[in-house]
């Protein structure tokens, strides 16, 4: 395999439109980029989105795409109706009831999965610390690391079976922040016990049960990290997350055009950090100029030996491992059936007892 087309394979990029962009086409076809990121502006109706995806796939018959969205339900939905409508986080705290946290993370799934979207940046596995957070908020199933750990699991678990991509996040915790990540460099002065006994739980138990892949925070930890943001910082990505917590697991960073990182570094050079630290997925999520920036600063940085060909294969494996386990060996389904459950009458009756048990 050629550098860059190595190397294209550490990008999940962005793009503009409801079909497949100029510039996407570009990054799939010459760079072989390893993935797509979709947002609201991309998605119009379950015909139009399962096309989408069809026509991304055929650009990049060497290998799979892993086509991501950020579907947690709540205010974080990125699919309109049809599509079921599902609760947040937080409601599904309130429920506490594993067995309905499943089955709404099975029917997000099987959604997703009827459309050609193969990965979700879920579950949020941060702890609704700070009550003045302007982030997290419902986003997280509850206060306390129990609830947040035992229904992050269950949508994990829920998520693995579907063989859909989950993705905790925002490593290593952004409950306890009270600024936006995509404004500025949000910083938290905790103490490294609070942080272990608290933030850290539920990622622990997600490592520590088959959570194949996790999400950095844009977030500077004092206590690990006084100048650095979490996803860019050797001491929490090499010490604490690979080291410590021997997550093996894809790393994916957040969306590295947030100003969190670029009021620090040009999108390239942290790009370049983020890899050399040990992440192995870069969120480029709207830039054309930046997404071929990024990838053309990592083939100069395996040039001059910032990054060594050793830690891009490190990389390219466990990508190739992901797309390999969750894409090319997932069970055949029938898209008939599959497509049925979107905007479904059992998916809609399993939403409003979870509203109705949650409500408070």
């Amino acid at each position: 395999m050629k550098r860059m087309h190595k190397i294209g394979q550490l990008l999940m990029a962005g793009f503009e439109g409801t079909t497949p962009s100029k510039e996407i086409k570009n990054l799939i076809k010459s760079y072989h980029i390893g993935g797509v990121i979709l947002f609201s502006r991309n998605i119009e109706s379950p015909e139009q989105l399962a096309t989408l995806t069809e026509d991304l796939q055929a650009l990049s018959p060497d290998a799979p795409l892993l086509i991501a969205v950020d579907q947690e339900g709540g205010r974080v939905s990125r699919l309109p109706l049809p599509f079921t409508q599902f609760p947040s986080a937080r409601t599904l705290g309130r429920c506490d009831a594993v067995s309905l946290s499943y089955r709404n993370a099975e029917a997000i799934s099987r959604e997703l999965l009827a459309v050609g979207i193969n990965m979700n940046f879920a579950p949020v596995l941060d702890i609704n610390t700070n009550p003045k957070n302007p982030v997290i908020g419902d986003r997280a199933f509850g206060e306390n690391p129990h609830i947040v750990s035992k229904h992050g699991m269950a949508t994990i678990a829920a998520m693995l079976d579907q063989y859909m991509v989950p993705c905790g996040k925002h490593f290593p915790g952004h409950g306890d922040t009270d600024s936006d990540s995509h404004k500025t460099l949000p910083v938290v002065d905790l103490a490294t016990s609070r942080l272990t006994d608290r933030e850290l739980r539920p990622f622990v138990h997600a490592i520590e049960n088959r959570l194949p892949c996790v999400m950095t925070a844009h977030i500077c930890f004092s206590a690990f990290d006084e100048k650095l943001p979490a996803s860019l910082s050797e001491n929490i990505v090499t010490e604490l997350l690979r080291s410590a917590l021997k997550f093996q697991g894809v790393v994916v960073t957040d969306d590295l055009e947030m100003k969190g990182v670029t009021d620090l570094f040009p999108v390239p050079e942290a790009a370049v950090r983020a890899v050399s630290v040990g992440s192995d997925l870069l969120l480029v999520c709207h830039s054309a100029d930046e997404q071929i920036a990024t990838l053309e600063a990592l083939d100069a940085a395996v040039a001059k030996g910032t990054i060594s060909e050793a830690r891009l294969n490190q990389s390219l494996g466990r990508l190739l491992f992901l797309k390999e386990h969750f894409i090319l060996n997932r069970p055949e389904r029938d898209l008939k059936t599959l497509r049925k459950a979107i905007g479904s009458v059992t998916h809609a009756s399993l939403v409003e007892s979870i509203n109705l048990r949650g409500k408070g």
